[in-house]
């Protein structure tokens, strides 16, 4: 877990990183991954709509627990094929303690589709 900070950007590099609240409208188990995940389909409304990705959440996540909660992601990266799984959008967390990963989301419902600001 990387601790020493990044190098100082531009408010610039910082608004081209597109960071979006969506929706978890789908997950399912990723048995198939390399490390294991789960498949995502979140909802970010509007424009962008509905995106797929793996996300490696096992640690404090089961499927049935995602469903209806919103997520932060990453939705202007190219998308990224695992396996037979394309992955579209990367959903956003914090390690824990022991390396596994925390989502970050809204703690009051938000729009779909509403931009990190």
């Amino acid at each position: 877990m990387p601790t020493n900070a990044a190098p100082e950007i531009q408010f610039e590099d910082f608004l081209a990183i597109d960071i979006r609240v969506g929706t978890v409208l789908r997950a399912e188990p990723f048995p198939e991954a390399r490390v294991p995940a789960i498949k995502l389909w979140v909802d970010f409304g509007g424009d962008i709509g509905e995106k797929k990705s793996s996300a490696q959440i096992t640690a404090h996540y089961s499927p049935e627990g995602l469903v209806g909660r919103q997520v932060f992601g990453v939705v202007n990266f190219p998308p990224r094929q695992f396996g037979r799984f394309m992955s579209e959008v990367l959903i956003l967390g914090c390690h824990d303690e022991n390396g596994g990963i925390v989502l970050i989301g809204p703690d009051t419902p938000v729009p779909d589709g509403g931009r990190l600001c």
